[in-house]
């Protein structure tokens, strides 16, 4: 709004009020945006899908000859029951009809992850050796990932059975899977909990 003060006829001033239109060229700000948007489109990471691998057990009738033995000496039996409380025991019942040991754990850094690490030692050592070799720039990102297979594919690493009680939550699932990944555990499965194992379970006074 301005104010223009114009003289009349015999010498008089009035005092009169002009709109003045005012217009604003938006023109850099339209270019401005669209710096804007072209920099952080360029700059910021899209987010990848994280995927897990998972190996359930088949529906489909298998004979035994097709069936993958697992050694028993590096089988180790995971169960999830309530209030995040895992059992977990080493092997199968001997020849002698004798249960294996279950021992109970939780999720905590000295629990059933410190079991898997001790377990899968020798992997864990190779697997560290390879990402300071990568840290030091020492080995080509091809041969890293070809080692890396190759060390958690190890025949001496444990083989992880996965199984769940009715009383066990969906987080359970998720957070023992993490611990594979975690302890860079290669070969594991979840499989269907047995009769078995729920009587070794019920055992246990906790």
């Amino acid at each position: 709004m301005a104010e223009l003060n114009t003289e009349g006829k015999g010498g008089k001033k009035k005092g009169k009020s002009k709109k003045v239109s005012t217009r604003v060229d938006l023109t850099p700000m339209v270019d401005l945006a669209f710096l804007l948007i072209t920099f952080f489109m360029l700059t910021t990471s899209m987010l990848k899908p994280q995927t897990m691998e998972i190996s359930m057990p088949s529906r489909d009738k298998v004979e035994e000859k097709d069936q993958t033995k697992v050694n028993a000496g590096k089988a180790i039996t995971i169960i999830l029951g309530k209030n995040d409380t895992v059992f977990y025991y080493f092997g199968t019942r001997s020849k002698e009809n004798i249960d294996p040991k279950v021992e109970v754990t939780t999720f905590a850094a000295d629990g059933i992850r410190k079991v898997l690490l001790m377990r899968n030692a020798e992997v864990m050592n190779k697997v560290n050796e390879l990402k300071n070799l990568k840290a030091k720039k020492s080995i080509k990102d091809e041969d890293y990932k070809k080692q890396f297979s190759e060390a958690k594919a190890n025949k001496a690493a444990p083989v992880i059975l996965i199984k769940a009680t009715d009383d066990a939550s969906y987080k359970n699932l998720v957070d023992i899977l993490d611990e594979m990944q975690i302890c860079n555990i290669g070969r594991y499965a979840i499989v269907d909990i047995t009769a078995y194992d729920l009587e070794l379970v019920k055992k246990i006074n906790i």
